[in-house]
């Protein structure tokens, strides 16, 4: 059975995920983590951007 999740709770999670494994291995490559996490939170290729685009904002 599917589960609904609000709006904007998948990117949410996805940012925590990437969060956490950055924090493992600060030398992982966050497009590879963005592609990893599209998969693993069924994210719209939107939401891939918007976390492209947060990364290279928040960069350092």
């Amino acid at each position: 059975m599917a589960t609904i999740v609000p709006k904007g709770e998948n990117i949410r999670r996805a940012l925590k995920w990437i969060s956490d494994n950055r924090l493992d291995d600060e030398k992982k490559s966050i497009s590879l983590l963005i592609q990893e996490a599209g998969l693993k939170f069924n994210l719209s290729p939107n939401e891939e951007v918007f976390l492209v685009n947060f990364y290279k904002e928040n960069k350092g």
